[in-house]
């Protein structure tokens, strides 16, 4: 055997009616049998829980507060698995991986992985490398087509591509709707192009420049009060600087002579003087600039009608806008950019088209690769599904992996074509669907027959068979066993069973028993020896009274 990766100890305290269980596990086909009741689906209730499945406070021993639950795997020729723990940065052990769960009697639940805290959905993404689980009722998902799907793209090998496909869809669907909604708001986005092109091209016609407001509002005042500033600046140049008559020159001119006078007698008066050539000095450039002011003055009707027109304009423009004159360019500058922002969309709404279409090539290629695979696989599976079927009793039977392709307006993120699974069970019979043809047994053997086949292609080191021998029995379930044993060859299994022949073909048995005591029923698990194996094959085959008959049946079973 060849097996390395697998699961390597359970163990189990306070949970349902087991207070402590610490169970070993060996590579190969571990069986586990025991009595009705015994409690032999807790072990796996309990691996499930350690997998991510959802917990109740029911779950919990009672007296107990809280329910723990380990699994540990060595995991040293899984590399996919052992990825996974270090893009997570969980993989605190390169050879070994550890799921813990804790459930307390309030119902809350804690997880961990390698001792690290971690949620129920990276439990659940982890458990996908290392146990594939089975169920009793397994054969009930087999009437639905969704599973046929799986089951085909497990066994081919495509789960990987099936999953490109469906990111592929969703990305199409998700830049198609995008572009759909861009397209339908194109009217609305048209109709404010329209608004804002207008109001843009009534404020390039304005053209109002920087600081044009300000200068044409002081132009106005001085063309409107130009009479009266000339008429001033006259009078106030006569009485500065203008010739004949006094004036503010002359006046200083007449004090310095004055003071020259006093400065002959006294020096102390010279700080005046100077004083009085300051104040001269500065007469005269004021008068200067009087006279430069009142040259830039001319009585100008038209200009001041042509000034008037312009400030009447630009106040017509901001109180259409309901703005102040001043916030008009400010304005003007918002409203381009949003113009400029929606005529830009035009090749937004361009580029996401042709993303659109590149999405959907991606998706056609990608989903074409995986419906040619298909195809590849499924005659394949229908062949060795038939062959199991044979083997299990159903020599007539003859089993379809179809594959129906969809019209384009159907394609969905599971591919170009419908799975699902037909059964024909009788010569010149037609396939049809297993609701419609296989009963109750057929059905699980069916189930069975498929489920032996994709374990065989599964890249999971442990699987887990929980009693989907039920409903057959003799010969049919010597084949079982001696297909499990085959699959034990490859990877781990572990079989729930109450059928002997199943039991007999074991590397391995596991005993569950229950036992009461003052405190309650409490479950035990031992692993038996070959003697107890006989034992317990010989009670399988007949119930509680063993005979010497059912005895040497046993030994003869164990020993073949």
């Amino acid at each position: 055997m060849k097996v390395a990766a697998m699961l390597t100890q359970l163990t189990i305290r306070n949970f349902a009616i087991v207070d402590a269980l610490d169970i070993e596990l060996d590579t190969g086909m571990t069986v586990i049998s025991g009595e009705t009741g015994a409690g032999k689906s807790i072990m796996l209730d309990a691996l499930g829980l350690c997998l991510g499945d959802r917990a109740d406070c029911d779950s919990v021993l009672k007296d107990a507060d809280r329910a723990e639950l380990t699994a540990s795997f060595d995991i040293r020729e899984l590399p996919a698995a052992m990825l996974w723990l270090h893009e997570h940065e969980l993989d605190s052990d390169p050879q070994e991986c550890q799921l813990r769960r804790i459930i307390t009697r309030e119902g809350r639940s804690r997880s961990y992985i390698n001792g690290h805290p971690a949620p129920l959905t990276l439990l659940r993404e982890l458990g996908q490398y290392l146990v594939d689980i089975h169920g009793q009722h397994e054969h009930q998902r087999l009437l639905k087509k969704d599973y046929h799907r799986v089951l085909l793209d497990g066994f081919g090998g495509h789960t990987e591509l099936a999953e490109q496909v469906r990111r592929h869809f969703h990305k199409w669907r998700r830049l198609n709707t995008e572009w759909l909604e861009l397209t339908q708001i194109s009217d609305e986005r048209n109709a404010r192009i329209q608004l804002l092109s207008y109001q843009i091209e009534e404020l390039n016609q304005l053209a109002l420049q920087s600081g044009e407001l300000e200068q044409l509002e002081q132009e106005q005042q001085l063309l409107e009060h130009a009479g009266s500033l000339l008429t001033t600046g006259h009078e106030l140049m006569q009485l500065s600087s203008d010739a004949e008559g006094e004036n503010c020159q002359s006046m200083l001119q007449h004090c310095l002579q004055l003071l020259d006078q006093l400065q002959r007698q006294d020096t102390r008066m010279q700080q005046a003087g100077e004083m009085f050539n300051t104040a001269l000095i500065q007469i005269d450039e004021a008068s200067r600039e009087i006279r430069h002011f009142l040259d830039s003055i001319e009585i100008n009707p038209e200009r001041q009608l042509e000034v008037e027109a312009r400030l009447s304009a630009i106040y017509d423009v901001a109180r259409k806008h309901r703005l102040l004159p001043e916030q008009l360019a400010e304005f003007h500058q918002t409203l381009q950019q949003e113009l400029d922002g929606l005529t830009g969309s035009d090749e937004v709404l361009a580029q996401l088209e042709r993303d659109v279409m590149s999405a959907r090539e991606d998706y056609l290629t990608t989903a074409a690769e995986l419906s040619e695979a298909r195809q590849r696989c499924a005659g394949t599976l229908d062949l060795q599904v038939d062959q199991q079927l044979h083997a299990l009793g159903m020599p007539a039977a003859h089993f379809s992996a179809c594959l129906t392709p969809l019209d384009a307006e159907r394609y969905n993120a599971n591919g170009l074509e419908d799975v699902e699974f037909l059964i024909s069970t009788n010569e010149g019979q037609p396939a049809r669907a297993l609701a419609r043809v296989a009963s109750g047994g057929e059905l699980s053997r069916i189930s069975l027959a498929i489920q032996v086949i994709t374990a065989q292609t599964s890249s999971t080191p442990t699987l887990v068979f929980d009693e989907v021998d039920v409903g057959i029995g003799g010969a049919v379930a010597e084949v079982v066993g001696r297909l499990l044993r085959d699959l034990g060859k490859q990877v781990q299994v572990l079989c729930v069973t109450h059928q002997p022949q199943v039991a007999a073909q074991g590397h391995q048995h596991l005993y569950v028993s229950k036992k009461g005591q003052h405190n309650g029923t409490h479950t035990r698990v031992q692993r038996l020896s070959k003697g107890q194996r006989i034992e317990e094959v010989a009670r399988m085959l007949g119930g509680v009274d063993i005979t010497r008959t059912s005895l040497t049946h046993a030994r003869e079973m164990l020993s073949a």
